[in-house]
């Protein structure tokens, strides 16, 4: 936690290169479970329950689903479950931020385009979609071709649409985000080695459960290696950047390709850590021990305290975090008076 009355921080150059990174290079997103917290909680809130049977993760999946059913069915507008409705805002409003700043990019340069991973199989990056249709104009692709039966396939990323005119007079990109689950999700479901998305939890989802052994259960399943060869693929590209946030790269097989995709010298990977103590933590998960040049891990520390979100605990006490809203607010400060004098391509 941070004392946010220690010191005033004057974050404003780390500001600027951060936006300038998501306007001037190929933008990847990697959302953790920590994006969820709010109303989902984490991994270590789960414990078991020895009368049910049920184990830690039995609890979460069924808290998961809860959450996906009310998201879906907007049941939680009636109830007293802000919490949903705050985490919902949070993903709306980020993904509003970065349909925005990506229509700063030169098309010529960089893509219109955003890729958004995330280990959550909740549907909250979903539902936000649906709440921004008709006050953005932008393309969702979650890998999926159909109609009725909508069925998943790597080869559907990677694509750019363009509008051309009433007459065909000129071409403009339209911003596209991707969104790729290297751990499944609740609406995902798989008969005879097809998984197939649908508009409501299925009954037996397609999903990664946090056992301990994710590595080889991704690999050995086909799906779910697609899912990540696509990561990798993007972090292997040149002028690359990859911001991290409620990810603390406890996911191995996940650390091991950020690992790896270090090695690109044009890869940029920024990460940031809810609490000042997520920077030894990512660096541990990692198995880092001198930082390379282009890996980056800002905690609340390194912002000043208008940028942060506050906390008090039992005894009053003021501490402050970084959180996916925090992350909004930086992104929204984005214009193309981040692009003078700019170094970075």
């Amino acid at each position: 936690m941070t004392d946010v009355s220690e010191k005033e921080v004057n974050d404003k150059l780390l500001v600027n290169e951060l936006r300038k990174l998501m306007i001037t290079k190929q933008l990847n997103f990697l959302l953790g479970s920590g994006t969820s917290a709010k109303s989902i909680g984490l991994m270590s809130d789960f414990n078991g329950n020895s009368e049910t049977g049920k184990t830690a993760n039995d609890e979460l999946e069924d808290k998961v689903n809860d959450i996906s059913k009310k998201i879906i069915s907007g049941a939680y507008k009636s109830s007293d479950e802000d919490n949903i409705q705050e985490n919902l805002n949070d993903y709306t409003r980020f993904l509003k931020s970065v349909i925005d700043v990506i229509n700063l990019s030169n098309s010529r340069q960089t893509p219109k385009s955003v890729n958004l991973f995330t280990t959550n199989y909740d549907l909250y990056i979903e539902k936000a979609v649906d709440e921004l249709i008709g006050t953005s104009r932008f393309v969702f692709n979650d890998g999926a071709n159909g109609y009725f039966n909508r069925v998943l396939e790597s080869s559907n990323y990677n694509r750019v649409v363009s509008y051309k005119g009433l007459n065909d007079n000129y071409i403009s990109e339209i911003p596209s985000i991707s969104l790729i689950k290297p751990h499944g999700s609740m609406n995902w479901s798989e008969e005879n080695g097809t998984i197939t998305i649908g508009n409501e939890i299925s009954e037996n989802p397609k999903i990664v459960k946090p056992t301990g052994i994710e590595e080889k259960d991704t690999y050995l399943d086909n799906h779910y290696y697609e899912m990540l060869r696509v990561f990798q693929l993007e972090l292997d590209k040149s002028q690359s950047v990859l911001f991290t946030i409620g990810f603390s790269f406890q996911d191995k097989h996940i650390g091991k390709m950020v690992k790896r995709a270090l090695q690109n010298p044009e890869l940029f990977v920024i990460a940031f850590g809810y609490s000042d103590e997520d920077k030894l933590t990512y660096l541990s998960n990692l198995g880092i021990d001198m930082m390379p040049r282009n890996l980056k891990i800002y905690t609340p520390s390194d912002f000043d305290k208008f940028r942060l979100t506050k906390h008090k605990d039992e005894d009053e006490n003021e501490w402050s975090s970084f959180e996916l809203q925090n992350l909004t607010a930086i992104i929204n400060g984005a214009s193309e008076e981040d692009l003078r004098d700019d170094k970075s391509n």
